[in-house]
C-alpha cells in the first residue's frame, strides 16, 4: 500500500518553503502564489458565452442576485495545473492560506477551481513557527462560508462601484481616472482639510516667557497666563477666521506686541512670588501591543516608513518565521506570548519592572474581525534583534515589535506632577489697551519620572518630546516664594491652519472613522498617490487641484458614496455578513439598485427576492444604477473650475484634461505647476503665473498627421509636449489620454 500523502496550500513561495521544512515527507507544500481567479480585469477576459450583456464588462450579473463570472488569470493556470497534478496523488487537501477574510476567500477559491474528491480541511495559524504549524495541524476547521460572503460581497462592491463610477470621470473630468469605495473617501479627507486650510485666516497673538531665579540661583521658565485674573488668549482660542472667540471677549485678553513690549519692560524688574504650588502623582501605563494600524502609525513617525513599506517588511518577517501575522486587529496576546513577554522583561530590567500579574489587552476596534493575536515575535521565547540576523529595515521593524511587546507586560511609569502659579506686581499700573495691569500670573509645571517601568524598554513616538521624561524639572518650590527675574521676553504667535494629513494621521483617521479595513490602507494611500489624486511634500499628503474636481463630482452627484457615515455603515454590513447575520444578495441589491422610495429601481424590480432594506447601509437612498444613468445635471465645465481668492478676483484656477492652468477675465492662461499645493495658489500667485511667460504654454505648430496644436508645457517631471484638443464640455469621451 503506498504512504498516504497531505497537500497542503499556502500563498507565496516562502511561506511554502519555510512550512515544508517544519512537516514530515508525508506532507507536499505547494504555493498558489495568491489568488488564483478573479473578476475579469478586460474585455478579452470575459467568458463567451456573457459577451453582449450589458454587465459583462464588470463581471457580475447584477440581474440574476449579482453573480460574479470569475476567470483564471492566464499567468495561473501552469499554478492550477500543478496543484491538480499533486491532487492526484494525494489523500487529504489542506488548504493553509491566510485566517483572514482574503485568506479565507482564497481558500474558497482553490476549492471551487480544484474540485477535490479527497477530504479537505482548513488549517489556519498565526506564526510560522514548529509548534504553531504542527498544532494547526492537528486542529483543522471547516472553511467559514460566512467569510468567504463577506470577502465576495466586498469585492463586488468595489467591482460596482469602480466600474460604474470610474467612467463618469473620464466623460465629466479627464480620462483615466478611478474611483473606489475607500479610495475615494480617503481622498476626500485630504482634500477637505485643503478646504480648511484654504478658508483659514491667521490671527496674531502675543505672550510672554520669564526666566527665573530661584535663591540657590537655580533657573526655570514660566509663561504669562493671566492678567489681573483674565485669561490670556493663546492659539486654542481663535477660531478659523481668525476671531478671538470663547465664553465673551471679557474672559479672554489678547495682547498685541506694543502691549506685550511694554509689560515684559515692566515686568522684568517687578518681584515674582509663588503663589500657588500644587503636586500630583504621576501614572502612565504601558500600550497595547501592535495591531495592523498601529503598527503603520508608528513605524511611520519613528522609522519614516510608508504604510505599503512597512506591510511588506511585516510580510517578510511574518514569512520568515519573525513576527506573527500582521494583518489584525487583535491586541490580545496567548498565554506563551505573555509569559515570554515577562520573562525577558524581568531579564533585560529586573523584577521590579513586571506586575505581579499579567497584562490582559482587550480590542477598542469596532467588529474586529479576525480571532488573531497582536502582532509580536514569533515563538514561545522572543529572540532579541541581536539574535535573529536581521538587518536594515526588517531589524528595524522587528525590533519596533519586539520593543512593544516587551513593554506591554512591564510595570507604570511613576512620578509626579508639579504646577506652579506665580505673581508679578509692577512697581506701577502698566498701561495698555483693555486696561491697565496691575498683577500678571504666570505658570509652570514640570514632570520628575521616579520609576520608569515600561518607558525603559519603549517610548511611542507621539510622546517624544511632549510628555514622560520630555518635561522640565522644576526646582524645590514652595508657597510665598521670593523669586528674581533675569529676564521677560514677548514672542508673537501666529495660529495655524490645520495640519495636513500623513500617512500615520490618515491611517488614524480612517480607523477613527471606521471606514475601511486595516489591511486595506497601505493600498489606498499607494492608490490615490499613483492616481495623482494625493502628493507628497515632506511627509505631509498634498491633494491635487485634480482631487478636488473629482471630489466635487462625486460630493454633488454620489453625495452617498463619499459620505463618511455611509461608507462606516457600508464596513458594518460587511461585518454583519461575517458574522452571518445579513444576506449577501440582500446587501447588493441596495447598494445597486437602491432601497425603497429614493430609487425607482427597486430590488423587486430587479427580480430579488426578500427585504432588501434589512441590510442597508443608510435608509431611502438611490441605488447606483440609477445615480450613473442621470448625468445630464453634471456641468464638467463647472466641476473642474475653482475660484482663485474672492469670487470677484476674477480669477479660476480649472482642471483641463491635459493638465491644471490659470485664467483671468481677459481668457489668458497660464499653467500651474503640479507640486504647488492648492492652498497656496493665492490671488497674488496666480497673477505672478499670468505674468510669466514662462508660466504660459507654447504653441509648437501643428501635427501634420492629425492637425491638433502641439504645446510645451512645464510638467511635475519638467518640461514636455502635448497636444491640445477642444476641451469637451459634453458628455462625449476624450479621445486622448493622460497629460503627455
Amino acid at each position: 500500500m503506498a504512504p498516504t500523502k497531505t497537500l497542503v496550500i499556502v500563498e507565496s513561495p516562502h511561506k511554502a518553503t519555510m512550512i515544508a521544512g517544519y512537516l514530515g515527507p508525508k506532507y507536499v507544500v505547494r504555493a498558489s502564489q495568491g489568488h488564483v481567479r478573479d473578476l475579469p480585469t478586460s474585455a478579452s477576459q470575459v467568458p463567451a458565452k456573457y459577451k453582449g450583456q450589458p454587465w459583462a464588462r464588470t463581471g457580475v450579473d447584477v440581474e440574476h442576485d449579482f453573480k460574479p463570472i470569475y476567470v483564471v488569470s492566464p499567468d495561473k493556470r501552469s499554478t492550477i495545473s500543478e496543484l491538480k497534478s499533486l491532487l492526484k496523488d494525494s489523500d487529504e487537501l489542506l488548504l493553509a492560506t491566510d485566517g483572514d477574510r482574503e485568506g479565507e476567500a482564497i481558500a474558497w477559491h482553490l476549492l471551487d477551481v480544484l474540485k477535490p474528491k479527497v477530504p479537505v480541511k482548513r488549517m489556519v495559524f498565526n506564526e510560522i513557527t514548529e509548534k504553531a504549524i504542527t498544532d494547526a495541524v492537528a486542529h483543522t476547521r471547516e472553511l467559514d462560508t460566512d467569510l468567504v460572503d463577506a470577502q465576495e460581497t466586498r469585492r463586488i462592491l468595489d467591482r460596482l462601484y469602480g466600474y460604474e463610477v470610474s467612467p463618469v470621470l473620464w466623460k465629466k473630468v479627464m480620462p483615466r481616472l478611478s474611483a473606489g469605495r475607500v479610495q475615494s473617501v480617503a481622498t476626500r479627507l485630504v482634500v477637505d482639510r485643503e478646504r480648511e486650510r484654504i478658508a483659514f485666516t491667521s490671527a496674531n497673538y502675543w505672550d510672554l516667557d520669564a526666566t527665573l531665579v530661584t535663591d540657590s540661583r537655580e533657573e526655570f521658565s514660566a509663561r504669562l497666563a493671566t492678567l489681573d485674573g483674565v485669561r490670556i488668549a493663546q492659539g486654542r482660542d481663535f477660531d478659523a477666521d481668525g476671531r478671538l472667540v470663547g465664553k465673551g471677549r471679557g474672559e479672554v485678553r489678547r495682547l498685541d506686541e506694543p502691549s506685550a513690549a511694554a509689560l515684559a519692560t515692566a515686568l522684568e524688574s517687578s518681584p515674582f512670588t509663588v503663589t500657588r504650588v500644587e503636586a500630583k502623582p504621576y501614572t502612565r501605563r504601558p500600550y497595547a501591543p501592535f495591531r495592523t494600524t498601529t503598527l503603520q502609525q508608528e513605524a511611520g513617525r519613528k522609522l519614516g516608513f510608508t504604510s505599503q513599506r512597512t506591510m511588506s517588511v511585516a510580510q517578510e518577517l511574518y514569512e520568515g518565521g519573525y513576527i506573527t501575522y500582521m494583518r489584525t486587529d487583535s491586541v490580545a496576546l496567548s498565554q506563551e506570548a505573555i509569559g515570554a513577554a515577562r520573562s525577558q522583561a524581568i531579564e533585560l530590567y529586573g523584577r521590579d519592572h513586571v506586575p505581579d500579574k499579567p497584562r490582559v489587552y482587550a480590542s477598542k476596534v469596532k467588529n474586529a474581525q479576525e480571532a488573531h493575536e497582536a502582532i509580536r515575535p514569533a515563538g514561545d521565547h522572543f529572540r532579541v534583534p541581536a539574535q535573529t540576523g536581521l538587518t536594515g529595515d526588517r531589524f528595524r521593524l522587528y525590533e519596533l515589535v519586539w520593543m512593544r511587546t516587551i513593554a506591554s507586560q512591564m510595570a507604570d511609569a511613576k512620578g509626579e506632577t508639579l504646577s506652579v502659579g506665580i505673581d508679578a506686581m509692577p512697581a506701577a499700573p502698566v498701561a495698555i489697551p483693555g486696561g491697565d495691569v496691575t498683577r500678571a500670573g504666570f505658570t509652570a509645571s514640570g514632570r520628575t519620572i521616579t520609576f520608569h517601568g515600561f518607558l525603559r524598554a519603549y517610548v511611542e513616538s507621539v510622546d517624544e518630546g511632549s510628555s514622560d521624561d520630555a518635561q522640565s524639572r522644576l526646582p524645590q518650590l514652595h508657597r510665598d516664594q521670593a523669586l528674581d527675574c533675569s529676564e521677560v521676553l514677548a514672542s508673537g504667535h501666529d495660529t495655524r491652519p490645520p495640519a495636513r494629513y500623513t500617512e500615520p494621521s490618515l491611517v488614524a483617521k480612517l480607523e477613527e472613522l471606521e471606514i475601511g479595513r486595516p489591511s486595506t490602507y497601505a493600498s489606498i494611500i499607494r492608490t490615490i498617490t499613483s492616481r495623482d489624486y494625493v502628493f507628497k511634500k515632506g511627509q505631509a499628503l498634498v491633494p491635487t487641484w485634480l482631487a478636488f474636481a473629482v471630489t466635487r463630482l462625486l460630493e454633488g452627484h454620489f453625495s452617498n458614496l463619499v459620505d463618511y457615515q455611509f461608507t462606516a455603515d457600508m464596513e458594518e454590513t460587511l461585518d454583519q455578513i461575517a458574522q452571518g447575520n445579513a444576506k449577501r444578495v440582500e446587501v447588493l441589491s441596495n447598494f445597486y439598485y437602491g432601497d425603497g422610495p429614493a430609487g425607482s429601481d427597486s430590488s423587486a424590480e430587479a427580480g430579488v427576492s426578500g427585504d432588501s432594506g434589512s441590510s442597508a447601509p443608510a435608509d431611502g437612498h438611490e441605488g447606483l444604477h440609477r445615480l450613473v444613468s442621470e448625468l445630464g445635471d453634471i456641468d464638467a465645465r463647472a466641476v473642474s473650475t475653482f475660484p482663485v481668492g474672492a469670487e470677484d478676483s476674477g480669477i479660476v484656477v480649472r482642471v483641463g484634461r491635459y493638465g491644471t492652468y490659470v485664467e483671468d477675465a481677459e481668457g489668458t492662461r497660464a499653467n500651474v505647476d503640479d507640486e504647488l499645493p492648492p492652498d497656496e495658489l493665492t490671488v497674488a500667485k496666480a497673477r505672478e503665473l499670468l505674468a510669466s511667460p514662462n508660466g504660459e504654454e507654447r504653441e509648437l505648430g501643428l501635427d501634420p498627421h492629425t492637425h491638433t496644436m502641439i504645446v510645451a508645457r512645464n510638467g511635475r517631471f519638467g518640461p514636455y509636449v502635448t497636444e491640445v484638443l477642444e476641451e469637451p464640455a459634453t458628455d462625449a469621451p476624450a479621445t486622448v489620454s493622460g497629460k503627455g
